[in-house]
């Protein structure tokens, strides 16, 4: 009987040994493999800028390029994945030789018990088809190590972003319900700088005011913080310092969401979805009417090329609208915020990327839309914006002038005067080379 108990001991640690070198396998792979998501994840953002930038990768005969690019981010996890197969092949023939080494030693035990008749054959064979047979169908289980590490790293990802706190939440409880909006607009003693770039300041103490339902143009060189603004009242970001109000109430304080309800962005590169024309237009309110979706592309100058395509309203306007002109587009996301009707307009560039005839077609339906509503907007083209209540000029971040258009002209020297007078000679040049 000792060395029958002898023998259930050997069993039993031959099948914690299949245990032991199955985890330890298990531990090597996602230990070896951790990295290579990030590395899969470089790759495939390579892939998809390539794809959704093809054009631009043809003309510039870049193919190649893109090609050498993407296998090099591709070299890394090959290195890894040689090196873990190495280790798993490795790993795999040590724990199988074990596994067969300890089943022989427990039988060559069993067949001396059986021989010194210390034990009969039932016996032995009950306690090995017990505790090494189902062991060994325990242990197996762990052979699909290799697909569990890919399912944790795979929900690793996508648990990272679920469990990701936004610092800004629309829906957060605390907050007021916006109803009514009269669209005046604050920005007090405002430090902001982007959370990509801390250390580069955008404004240090910005100061700005657009009453109800008047206009306000900032216009300004490249980087000096125009779009900045736009996105500070839309709420995109919070400043570091200082408060953004809107009906004299602090923007942080109201509920998000619906305060979002009364705000209407126009970009310069308008957002469509790769839908119908019909289907982007009524994204500005989910209830609307096929006539009310009508007459909105009509004040936004739009339903006449509309109604011109094959399909009028159903036509597909493909991937980022791809299948429309620059000034469709404009004129498509012009008529998604005519039919949201909102309090306060935000313009960034609207018109600045299209030609003189499409620029004049969008800044009348523009001009029509930003009456009796509150109007921010942000021109590189200072003769779009001569009909502005208010005009802002921004340099470092700062507000340096601040005016009318006619009294800003009048004043001599003044930055918004020369930015005036430069364009005008550019486009005298530009009259003078296409005379000639």
């Amino acid at each position: 009987m000792k060395n029958l108990h002898l023998f259930l001991k050997t069993s039993i640690t031959c099948s914690l040994t299949k245990c032991v070198l199955n985890e330890m396998q298990q531990l090597f792979l996602k230990g070896f493999g951790g990295n290579l998501g990030k590395a899969y994840g470089r790759a495939s953002r390579i892939a998809g800028e390539a794809v959704g930038n093809i054009r631009t990768v043809v003309a510039f005969c870049a193919e190649e390029k893109v090609l050498d690019l993407f296998s090099r981010e591709l070299n890394a996890p090959k290195k890894q994945l040689w090196l873990r197969g190495q280790l798993t092949g490795i790993g795999y023939g040590v724990s199988q030789c074990c596994m067969y080494c300890s089943y022989g030693l427990a039988l060559w035990y069993a067949s001396t018990l059986v021989k010194k008749q210390e034990t009969d054959f039932g016996n032995v064979m009950k306690a090995f088809m017990v505790l090494i047979l189902t062991a060994f169908g325990v242990a197996e289980t762990l052979a699909m190590a290799p697909d569990i590490v890919k399912g944790s790293q795979a929900l690793g990802s996508v648990f990272a972003i679920i469990d990701r706190k936004t610092e800004i939440d629309p829906e957060e409880v605390d907050t007021e319900v916006v109803v009514d909006v009269k669209g005046s607009i604050e920005l007090r003693h405002i430090v902001f700088s982007y959370p990509a770039r801390p250390d580069v300041p955008v404004f240090q103490d910005l100061s700005l005011r657009v009453h109800s339902g008047r206009s306000l143009a900032v216009v300004g060189s490249s980087g000096s913080g125009k779009s900045s603004i736009i996105a500070l009242i839309a709420r995109f970001y919070d400043p570091q310092s200082g408060v953004v109000f809107i009906d004299g109430k602090d923007i942080r304080k109201l509920n998000l969401r619906s305060l979002r309800q009364h705000i209407a962005l126009v970009q310069q590169e308008p957002a469509l979805f790769a839908t119908s024309i019909y289907e982007n237009i009524k994204y500005g309110a989910d209830n609307a009417t096929e006539g009310e979706v009508m007459e909105a592309a009509k004040a936004a100058n739009a339903h006449s090329f509309i109604s011109g395509l094959p399909q009028g309203y159903n036509t597909d306007v493909g991937e980022r609208g791809m299948q429309l002109s620059g000034g469709q587009k404009q004129r498509v996301a012009i008529a998604r915020a005519v039919l949201k009707n909102p309090a306060i307009l935000l313009l960034d560039e609207a018109t600045s990327a299209l030609d003189a005839e499409s620029e004049k077609v969008v800044q009348e339906a523009l001009d029509r839309l930003m009456r009796a509503r509150t109007t921010v907007v942000v021109a590189h083209r200072l003769s779009t914006i001569r009909g502005a209540d208010c005009i802002a000029v921004l340099q470092g971040g700062q507000i340096v002038e601040h005016g009318s258009h006619n009294h800003l002209v009048s004043k001599a020297g003044g930055m918004y005067a020369q930015l005036v007078s430069l364009q005008l000679q550019n486009h005298r040049n530009l009259r003078r080379h296409a005379h000639i």
